[in-house]
Parts: structure tokens; sequence; C-alpha cells
């Protein structure tokens, strides 16, 4: 029986990884309001970034100005949305997951440095009525003390 030959077995596997590549799409989001960070000195990676769902809060950007005004303004995937959606988005968030992962679920406050507490404060109560009680906040190093 003649032996099989494998000098073909690299393009395969080039194709294969290539064909991954072309049809693979990152979900991003696209921001809708601008988001500076405030700085922190005690920051964690995270770890598992599927597990964390993200709400984001700031002024809405130039070209939403005139639609939404100037105001803070909160915006879920990518969409704005009110205080009382968050609870609704967060249930929904859960129940797209696997089983085993809702209850490993964090939800990350991307807000900026200016927003006030009063906003982040409505989000946390929104977010405990949705039985979401894991937050991270996202924030920047601080390279100077």
């Amino acid at each position: 029986m003649p032996a099989l030959s494998t000098s073909s077995l690299p393009d395969i596997i080039f194709m294969l990884l290539f064909f991954f590549m072309a049809v693979t799409t990152m979900k991003e989001v696209t921001y809708k309001v601008r988001i500076d960070p405030p700085k922190a000195t005690e920051i964690q990676k995270l770890e598992n970034k599927s597990l964390i769902r993200y709400i984001y809060v700031g002024k809405p950007l130039e070209q939403y100005q005139r639609i939404y005004g100037s105001e803070t303004r909160i915006q879920l995937s990518d969409m704005f949305a009110d205080i009382s959606e968050i609870e609704e988005y967060i249930i929904n968030e859960r129940s797209a997951m696997k089983e085993e992962d809702q209850n490993l679920m964090s939800v990350c406050i991307r807000a900026d440095k200016d927003t006030h507490m009063g906003i982040i404060t409505d989000i946390k109560q929104a977010l405990r009525r949705a039985y979401a009680l894991k937050i991270i906040y996202a924030a920047n190093q601080r390279t100077q003390y």
C-alpha cells in the first residue's frame, strides 16, 4: 500500500484558518456617548469578558446632540436608553446566556468621569431590581499620584 502524502496538509490547515478568520466577526459596540473614564490606582484586568454586559454613561457625541441634547445619557448595546429600560435589558441579556453562566454574569458601568453620582445610583438601583448584583466600574490606570 502506498504511503499517504502529507505535503499538502499545511496548505489545507492555512486555508481552514483563513476561512475561519474571514467569517468570524467580533461584536463591537459603536459608542454614541463620550466616555473619559476616571483614573484609579487599584485596577484589575477582567478575565472572562463574555460574561460581562456593559452600560455606557456619558454625554452624547456631537452627531447625536441635536436629537438627544447634551445632557448625560445611558447607552445599552447600540442604542440610547432610560433608567427604566435597564432592568428589562439585563433580564434579556441574562436569558440569552447559557444557563450555567447566568449566575456568573457581571455588569460593567463604563461612565464618563464627569457623570453625576445620582445617575450612577439610579443605574445601581435598576441593576438591583434586575438581580444583577455583580457590578464592575471601568477606569483607566492612574500614572501619577
